[in-house]
């Protein structure tokens, strides 16, 4: 486990923007938190780091967000498991498609056990008191180790 902090909102995007440059087909990033821990934040920046120009919505109320190339140069789901309730729902989604590309996924705790196999673990926390600085905590697999932006 690695740990370091990240001092305000850009230094997260940017910290996301690695991540996404660093992503290859078939690579899981699972991004734990509290609500408002700035999980969406960090996929944005993987989602830029991807290649992605537009304003990437959270996608708390759709669940899954797809961007395909040449938007990115990957395909990329983002996915927020928050309201969802039950292992059934989960599977209704299909994910196992995210297999020919990013899956970045908020509230990994929902999902199957063999999707986040060999996964990119993040837990981001706010450090401090009422300030923008994060922390993050990060379960580095094999297939990450010398691509992870640990700044």
């Amino acid at each position: 486990m690695s740990r370091f902090l990240l001092p305000d909102e850009a230094a997260t995007l940017r910290f996301g923007m690695g991540l996404g440059a660093a992503a290859r087909a078939g690579d899981v990033v699972a991004v734990e938190g509290m609500m408002g821990a700035g999980k969406t934040t960090l996929a944005r920046g993987a989602l830029r780091g991807l290649g992605y120009e537009g304003e990437a919505p959270s996608p708390t109320f759709p669940i899954v967000q797809y961007y395909s190339p040449p938007l990115v140069r990957l395909p990329a789901w983002h996915v927020d498991l928050y309201r969802l309730e039950s292992a059934e729902e989960v599977a209704e989604l299909g994910l196992e498609e995210a297999a020919a590309g990013v899956l970045l996924v908020e509230w990994p705790d929902k999902l199957d056990l063999r999707l986040l196999a060999g996964a990119l673990r993040v837990r981001i926390e706010a450090a401090g008191e009422g300030g923008a600085a994060r922390a993050l905590t990060l379960g580095i697999p094999t297939a990450w180790e010398g691509r992870c932006p640990v700044s």
